[in-house]
């Protein structure tokens, strides 16, 4: 069983109890982790599993797209190449979501009507998680309305960062009260937390709060994902299961762009939390531009050449 300084139920029951056990946590040896994950990232599969790995990669991928300028038909097309990635091979697989603004969900929910392929919408205020309460409540319901079963909500980093941690915790289960029966993935931003200590114990503090996922980054803030984080994550969720017998995801999100760094990621979830983990249910790539580099990669593995950009469809 995972180390915990006193009972999961006694750290929810004030501001003042999930104040100490969030700080009862473990520190972080940051040198130890970099140095572990540089280990595992220099790790190599062997030629054999190159294919199955760029398959599973794919498989989960959450294609995004996330400006001002969006519209139903960038949406459509985003969907038609989630349902076929690769238009000129068969086998491929479907990526595991498309991920939209809430406005743009219905028109997600319609196109990629029984695929499997889930319908996920940014919520919250995305990418600031600047607004009040209601108001993002209000989003999260509206996105669940047009047809989200996922939502990536972002925390108030704000508050975790002034040790307001009970107003965090209230808000993200209140969104999780909302999802309904929608999957929720919990936007840390790890890029404006500083300190290993404090993603530590904001994966915690989502977790706590009922987060199914746990997500690295909006995108829209440099440092996005990297491996350091995202293995401290792992090792999260790993415990959480270890402590509770519940199984959490892991999304890292930005930053990822071609097939060794996903490779790396993969490498990172069989090691640090488990083989279990290599599921699209549990853990996932927010990186469109990733899918690319996979497909083009794939090809590379079954036909011996580099076959190049110009032979698949650009997002």
């Amino acid at each position: 069983m995972a180390w915990t300084p006193f009972d999961l139920d006694d750290a929810v029951r004030d501001d003042r109890s999930l104040r100490r056990f969030l700080h009862g946590l473990p520190g972080v040896d940051q040198v130890g982790l970099e140095q572990r994950a540089a280990g595992l990232a220099a790790r190599s599969i062997k030629e054999d599993s190159k294919l199955q790995a760029i398959d599973t990669a794919i498989s989960m991928v959450d294609l995004t797209t996330l400006e001002g300028a969006d519209t139903p038909g960038k949406v459509r097309a985003l969907c038609a190449k989630a349902r076929r990635p690769d238009s000129g091979q068969d086998g491929v697989p479907q990526v595991a979501a498309v991920c939209v603004y809430s406005d743009l969900a219905s028109v997600a929910a319609e196109e990629l009507a029984g695929s499997g392929i889930h319908v996920a919408s940014v919520a919250t205020a995305f990418p600031s998680g600047r607004a009040a309460r209601a108001v993002k409540l209000a989003d999260v319901e509206h996105a669940v309305a047009e047809g989200a079963d996922e939502v990536d909500m972002v925390i108030d980093r704000g508050a975790f960062l002034a040790g307001r941690y009970g107003q965090v915790f209230d808000e993200v289960k209140a969104v999780k009260a909302a999802c309904g029966d929608a999957h929720l993935k919990v936007i840390l931003e790890t890029g404006e937390l500083a300190t290993p200590d404090s993603v530590r114990r904001a994966s915690w503090l989502a977790l706590l709060a009922g987060g199914d996922f746990i997500k690295t980054s909006t995108g829209k803030v440099s440092p996005a994902a990297t491996l350091p984080v995202t293995h401290l994550m792992l090792q999260a969720v790993r415990d959480w299961r270890d402590t509770t017998g519940e199984l959490r995801g892991v999304k890292p999100a930005g930053g990822i762009r071609n097939t060794k760094d996903a490779v790396r990621y993969l490498v990172a979830v069989h090691e640090v939390a488990g083989p279990e983990w290599l599921t699209p249910d549990l853990f996932r790539f927010g990186a469109s531009s990733l899918l690319n580099d996979l497909l083009m990669q794939r090809r590379t593995q079954l036909e011996g050449h580099y076959s190049g950009p110009n032979y698949v469809a650009v997002d």
